[in-house]
């Protein structure tokens, strides 16, 4: 084992641990804001990406991603099964292969789970778990390649410290593409659409602000000044943004919101995804202050158009991911990580990162919304008006949230 550092080894499957706890995190999340007649089913639609994209992780999607490249388009298929991922670091890296497979797979379960608040309530669970194969395969592997393994983005010189561009932008504009295919919920005249339970959205916010550190501060693949800035600014940014959001949402509602609080929080922890290694913690303050005004502004406008995303996966994700990525090439400082934007004069790097948000947005957009019209001829993407109505736990699951 030549060349391992032990500390950053530590820091890295530490925080693969703490991005692991995302998912659940997400499912308490999206859980606590559905109607409770399907509180199993958006839950069960995060559990199972841990099995289902572990599996694709291992058998070919780690490769596909971190191959050699080929073309700048797509990685080979040296590392299927694990075949020579062992104890040795890859090249230009001070951890082992194993760790940085570990870490890299948290990233690749969470995404698409992500997805699912968009379309919560009425999709059908054979059809989610086909959608998940091939949102994995088609989409999220080619942008982790592009990105991170060496691919053509990369080679642009587009930078994503943690995630803006492959996770938040990616499953950010697939719901909203989500949203368009499968249609609106069926609500009824006496129902209403209020979080069912708060309690589990800040139970599962915490789960993904503790996580989050492992998210983008793990990204530094080192344990070493960028990680304790990523770690610093992630904190910071949820902060601003979620106090941004409570004051915004009182003045317009009138009142203090919880749930705006939890939500505001969220969006300024995607927002600073993409920066949080390249910026400094002023920045970090202005991002998460700006995430607030501009999700906020976009789900405003999301329910002005009529648009059904049930739990604002765009709103937050979509456009947070999107601002993130184009204030990294406008904070960017040299002296955090070798990257400087706008603030030192580097027009190009502001040019590279407003291009990868606009193709991203529009490859995962177009990519989901052919994913999901080509099922749809095959088997229904959505479930019977019967079930929608009495709700998915009974009628997919034949189980209960609750039973007393």
């Amino acid at each position: 084992m030549q060349d391992i550092d032990p500390a950053a080894t530590a820091l890295v499957l530490i925080s693969a641990a703490l991005v692991f706890v995302m998912t659940p995190g997400l499912a308490f999340f999206y859980g606590g804001l559905v109607r409770r007649k399907n509180v199993l089913s958006i839950m069960m639609q995060s559990f199972i990406s841990m099995g289902i994209v572990t599996a694709i992780w291992v058998f070919g999607g780690f490769s596909l991603a971190f191959g050699k490249d080929i073309g700048g388009l797509i990685g080979d298929m040296r590392y299927f099964a694990l075949n020579g991922v062992g104890f040795e670091p890859m090249t230009g890296q001070v951890i082992p292969a194993l760790a940085f497979f570990i870490y890299m797979e948290m990233f690749a379960v969470i995404t698409p789970a992500l997805i699912t608040g968009a379309f919560a309530d009425r999709v059908n669970f054979k059809s989610y778990l086909i959608f998940l194969i091939f949102w994995s395969i088609l989409i999220y592997i080619p942008l982790a390649h592009w990105i991170w393994g060496g691919g053509f983005l990369a080679q642009l010189g587009v930078v994503d410290f943690a995630g803006g561009v492959v996770v938040h932008i990616s499953a950010g504009f697939a719901a909203l593409a989500s949203v368009f295919i499968v249609g609106k919920r069926k609500i009824l005249p006496h129902e209403k659409t209020q979080p069912h339970n708060i309690t589990y959205v800040a139970l599962g916010t915490g789960l993904l602000w503790f996580g989050w550190f492992g998210f983008n501060g793990g990204s530094a693949l080192a344990a070493n000044g960028v990680a304790a800035i990523a770690f610093v600014n992630t904190d910071i940014a949820g902060s601003m943004a979620m106090i941004t959001w409570l004051f915004i949402s009182w003045v317009h509602e009138g009142k203090p919101s919880m749930t705006g609080a939890l939500v505001g929080a969220v969006a300024g922890l995607a927002t600073i995804t993409p920066a949080a290694g390249y910026v400094q913690p002023w920045a970090a303050t202005i991002i998460g202050v700006v995430a607030s005004f501009v999700c906020y502004g976009a789900i405003q406008l999301r329910i002005k158009w009529g648009w059904d995303d049930a739990l604002d996966v765009w709103g937050c994700h979509g456009v947070g991911g999107v601002l993130g990525t184009i204030l990294t090439g406008v904070f960017a400082v040299a002296s955090v990580n070798g990257v400087s934007g706008l603030v030192e004069g580097n027009v190009r790097q502001f040019g590279i990162q407003l291009f990868a948000a606009i193709f991203t947005a529009g490859f995962a957009f177009g990519v989901t919304w052919g994913i999901l019209k080509i099922m749809d001829q095959f088997s229904p993407v959505r479930v019977p008006d019967k079930v929608e109505v009495d709700g998915l736990d009974e009628g997919q699951f034949g189980e209960q949230a609750y039973t007393l």
